[in-house]
């Protein structure tokens, strides 16, 4: 497994051109560019920006892991749906030409009024177009397990088989709400595993099974990314460095 950031937030204050050379310096292998921040790749990039940070990544030794977008697909107003699922169709052709692998979407809630089991279906619907357009580019697309409610790992595994497209993956976002009532994540992870294309990791100090969860990523040969999800901090440096240490204790 490789260790990489996700800039939102550590890193939300950086141009590319310091992620990349954080990222360097603290043993970092890769980054997903979260939206709205510093680095301002987004879809309002000419086409020569986009090329010049394809080359900035193509350059160095860091992996443009994805692009973290907003984008959900729960609401019941069609007009908003069709917003988010247009605008993550922008973000595929943005994430294409930027030489990014993926692009992660997510639930965000079980509106009220609507049934869990019709908004379920309708995220799963969404996702299959999205997931297809995505094909089309080559950019995986990351279902994150995210939301109030929407992030119990049976609901997300209903919004996958529903979608039934292979170009969807899961963003296993490592939520204390993945520990079932006996405080094991193995249930829930049985879920999903045959679909994690991404991993978030955030506090390694709190009372989530960190331990357990790399032993099971190991244990179906994943050897993809885990990318760190953390607060800001006065000295990001410092924490980077603390980070990564213990992120490879765990997984001595």
């Amino acid at each position: 497994m490789k260790l990489g950031i996700v800039t939102y937030e550590i890193a939300k204050d950086w141009d590319v051109e310091t992620i990349i050379k954080k990222c360097s310096e603290f043993g970092y292998e890769g980054v997903e560019l979260r939206t709205t921040h510093a680095h301002k790749v987004e879809v309002n990039l000419s086409k020569e920006e986009r090329k010049e940070i394809r080359k900035k990544f193509a350059d160095s030794p860091i992996k443009l892991v994805g692009l973290g977008s907003v984008f959900e697909y729960h609401s019941p107003d069609k007009e908003e749906l069709r917003k988010n699922i247009e605008g993550s169709k922008e973000y595929i052709k943005l994430a294409s030409d930027v030489g990014a692998e993926g692009v992660k979407v997510r639930p965000n809630a079980f509106p009220e009024g609507v049934s869990k089991e019709k908004t379920i279906e309708q995220i799963g619907l969404s996702l299959k177009e999205v997931s297809s357009s995505g094909a089309d580019f080559g950019i995986k697309i990351r279902l994150e397990v995210h939301g109030t409610g929407t992030w119990h790992p049976p609901y997300i595994k209903k919004m996958v088989d529903i979608a039934n497209h292979p170009n969807l993956y899961v963003c296993w976002n490592s939520n204390m709400t993945d520990l079932d009532e006996s405080g094991s994540i193995d249930k829930n992870f049985e879920l999903l595993k045959d679909k994690i294309g991404l991993v978030h990791i955030n506090e390694l100090w709190n009372e989530y099974p960190w331990r357990k969860l790399f032993s099971l990523l190991k244990g179906v040969r994943y050897e993809g990314f885990c990318l760190a999800e953390i607060p800001a901090n006065p000295q990001p440096e410092r924490l980077l460095c603390y980070y990564r240490a213990l992120f490879k204790a765990y997984n001595e």
